[in-house]
């Protein structure tokens, strides 16, 4: 009877395995809606609430910073309530404030439903991973990891930007808002319908609120630190003086409880597993690349293109099928135990570093077309990268400590973003200024070849019909623009670069870590030997 009964039990475990992870997906993918709101909806959005562009900035503050305050928590909950109702609770808290957000406009309002955007979209994408982790075998985990990853990095990257231009397009931004609603109530219902494992047994653990507070004022300043400094030009603004000093003090604070307190907010053991350490530091790098191009190509496209939001969205759209297909391909390979996920991460480092390369050469002319090949090349190296570097992180982790594991590692990349996005923005913006001058310095009214631009811009437009007074101005104004284009463009050109050389950089900084980490795991090893052999 037994045996009979058996491959039905089977049959019901696989279905509601099944749909927990559609559940996840579908929650994975609010958050992905949700995080790329502000990148092609901006000027309707400060448009509609009546804002400046400092104020709108703490939209995108509030939401970066209780997002990475979010990771932090997330595994504290996860000791306290039982993962899957831990999901729940943030997928309907998303899909809630999601709603109202397209419903008001006060900014103060909108401000505090994004930090509650941001708490609810970490802790659901900790909760998530885990529970994938902790209801699939080992064996199992490249495809599942693969098929999170679609709704963790490649919807966010590709997918969401596309769907927001095509409704900032046709709609208005409150769509996006309102579409995010549905998908966290299909998801919610997939979850009660589902089923998870019992998650193992984890020791409640108390919160460390000055740990806490610490983190939180820490990362509040960083957040603004690195989206406003750009803005502030940096180091010349008192607030951003502030913001290092909060950053400074909120950090020493978190640290010292670390240290000191006797159930500290992370568990930072999981440093000790060699393999994260090391899946931790090239997931830093991999975020500046991955959020940094995923900023420098929609703007590329916008600012010096001239594209439309749907445009720009959907120039990424082949990236993402392409970076969905690798990790699809990597995970069956994998998983079929033909390749170790290490094997996949020097093919991703340098598939993204010559596609950053070769987009370095657009120009003002540039289409779809030129970029494409590059842009493709940037999907396969991404995906190539991703599911190798949460493979290895997370594989040798002991499930009582995944959580923490999960947290701290989307901390590091969400940083590593932010610190790619800023640094690229300052390069830009720094660059188009220095340029200006050097090319604006050659065009001088004494000079003959400026003075036969001037001629014939200015007769073209007399022979469309233009007074030859106001076309004298207007060629003015076009040679100045043309410039300010030219220096546009080369400035962007010179972010790519950076982003290529960022890697070669980053790779002889990576392999000697990971050998750093190797010696260090061989010592303790022995030393463990040499203990157990004194015994």
């Amino acid at each position: 009877m037994t045996a009979i009964a058996a491959p039905g039990a089977r049959g019901e475990t696989a279905l509601s395995r099944s749909l927990l992870l559609a559940a996840i997906l579908l929650a994975s993918l609010t958050e992905a809606i949700a995080s790329t709101l502000l990148a092609l909806g901006r000027a309707d959005i400060i448009g509609d609430i009546y804002a400046t562009p400092d104020e709108f900035a703490w939209l995108d503050v509030g939401y970066t910073a209780f997002k990475l305050i979010g990771f932090a928590l997330a595994p504290w909950f996860l000791t306290r309530i039982e993962a899957r109702r831990t999901l729940l609770g943030a997928t309907l808290a998303m899909g809630l404030a999601s709603a109202l957000g397209a419903l008001v406009v006060q900014l103060d309002l909108l401000i505090f439903l994004r930090i509650v955007q941001g708490l609810a979209g970490a802790i659901l994408l900790v909760s998530g991973q885990a529970l994938l982790f902790w209801s699939f075998s080992a064996a199992r985990q490249p495809v599942v990891q693969a098929l999170f990853a679609m709704g963790a990095v490649v919807a966010p990257a590709t997918l969401a930007p596309v769907l927001q231009g095509w409704l900032i397009d046709t709609h208005d931004w409150t769509w996006i808002l309102f579409g995010i609603f549905p998908v966290a109530l299909a998801a919610a219902g997939l979850l009660l319908l589902g089923d998870a494992p019992s998650p193992p047994a984890v020791p409640r653990r108390g919160l460390d609120i000055a740990g806490l507070a610490g983190l939180a004022i820490a990362l509040v300043a960083a957040s603004f630190l690195l989206s406003q400094g750009s803005r502030w030009d940096w180091l010349d603004a008192s607030r951003i003086n502030w913001s290092i000093g909060l950053v400074v003090a909120g950090g020493a604070l978190f640290a010292l409880r670390q240290r000191r307190a006797v159930q500290p907010l992370f568990d930072l053991a999981v440093f000790r597993v060699e393999d994260f350490a090391f899946a931790f530091i090239v997931s830093f790098v991999a975020g500046a690349a991955l959020f940094g191009s995923a900023f420098l190509i929609p703007a590329f496209s916008l600012l010096v293109l001239r594209f439309t939001a749907t445009e720009a969205g959907a120039l990424l759209l082949p990236s993402g099928a392409v970076f969905a297909a690798t990790l699809l391909l990597a995970a069956a390979l994998m998983q079929a135990r033909w390749i170790s996920p290490i094997v996949t991460v020097p093919f991703g480092i340098l598939t993204v570093m010559t596609a950053m390369w070769m987009l370095s050469g657009s120009s003002g002319e540039s289409g779809p077309d030129d970029m494409m090949p590059a842009i493709l090349l940037r999907g396969f190296g991404l995906g190539c990268l991703f599911l190798s570097i949460t493979l290895i992180a997370f594989s040798k982790l002991p499930p009582v400590a995944l959580a923490f594991g999960i947290g701290i590692f989307n901390i590091g990349r969400q940083l590593g973003g932010l610190i790619g996005v800023a640094g690229l923005q300052t390069l830009i913006d720094h660059q188009t200024t220095a340029n200006q001058a050097v090319l604006g310095a050659a065009i001088t009214s004494g000079s003959t070849a400026t003075g036969e631009r001037l001629s014939a811009i200015a007769a073209m437009l007399v022979g469309r019909g233009m007074d030859a007074a106001q076309a004298a101005k207007a060629a003015g104004a076009m040679l100045g623009r043309s410039v300010a284009g030219q220096s546009a463009v080369i400035a962007f050109d010179t972010a790519f670069n950076a982003v290529a050389l960022l890697f070669i950089v980053a790779a002889p900084i990576i392999v000697a870590v990971k050998k750093g980490l190797a010696r260090s795991a061989a010592r303790r090893s022995a030393a463990k030997l040499h203990k157990d052999r004194i015994l």
